[in-house]
């Protein structure tokens, strides 16, 4: 595949297999001699945005940061990966506007909440049930799923291998489409 710098923005529900899919995506295009970077929810969290919670205006400066990081990275001729659940529609607007169109590809990991919550490998879906989590997305808070993404995968009836190479020829297409 050729390099060119884009934006792939996996969203959807905890569980629902964005950091998986993120890594094995950039271990590809790392094959591949593509510099790429892996914005991952759970590590962002713990880094780049620390100091926040997940309060609505929490959630929305989150975005905001890994949106602004990965315009910087598609600046500096990088792949940006961001695996993030995202729940609002709009926030994904803004990283959209701000990531710039042309660059930013949204990937809808569709996998229903009964899917999510069975896989449940941190636990989070039965402390969320419990009250122990507040503003738990897909329990407490709503995920508003994306209208019109670029891909959209159903990691419950999907293979990993099977999402990546769809992502990959989705991007190949584009790319030949745009004369990039």
């Amino acid at each position: 595949m050729k390099r060119f710098p884009y934006t792939l923005w996996l969203t959807g529900l905890s569980a629902a297999g964005k950091s998986t899919l993120a890594f094995a995506l950039a271990d590809v295009l790392t094959g591949q001699v593509v510099c790429c970077e892996v914005l991952d929810g759970d590590v962002v969290r713990r880094t780049l945005s620390r100091d926040l919670g997940f309060s609505r205006e929490d959630r929305s400066e989150n975005i905001r940061r890994v949106a602004q990081r990965c315009r910087a990275l598609n600046d500096a001729g990088t792949v940006a990966i961001a695996a993030l659940i995202s729940p609002f529609a709009a926030d994904r607007t803004m990283a959209r506007d701000i990531v710039g169109d042309e660059r930013f590809i949204e990937v809808y990991l569709s996998t229903p909440l009964v899917i999510c919550e069975a896989r449940d490998p941190k636990g989070l879906y039965l402390r969320a049930h419990a009250g122990q989590i507040a503003n738990f997305t897909g329990v407490s808070d709503p995920y508003e799923a994306p209208l019109d993404p670029e891909l959209s995968f159903d990691t419950s009836c999907l293979s990993l291998q099977s999402c990546v190479e769809a992502t990959f020829d989705w991007c190949r297409t584009r790319m030949a489409n745009d004369g990039s």
